[in-house]
């Protein structure tokens, strides 16, 4: 059976989780809509300046490599 968009999504989250926790912060995956993934940051990512990079460079990287599919990821206050 063909998994989901979203069950990669989650899938990929969960092996990044680990590194975020590392530093005091996590995520929380709340959708993804046309390659869109929303993410809300929580802890310690939540306040810091860093935060836009981790999105960008880490998680949104790490997402298109190995889904084709997703075009960006954005973080919701």
């Amino acid at each position: 059976m063909k998994t989901t968009i979203r069950e990669q999504v989650e899938k990929i989250l969960e092996e990044l989780r680990p590194r975020l926790q590392a530093d005091g912060g996590d995520l929380e995956f709340l959708g993804v809509d046309q390659g869109v993934v929303k993410v809300k940051l929580k802890g310690a990512c939540a306040g810091c300046p860093m935060s836009t990079m981790t999105i960008k460079m880490g998680v949104e990287q790490y997402l298109k490599k190995k889904i084709p599919e997703i075009v960006r990821v954005e973080a919701i206050q």
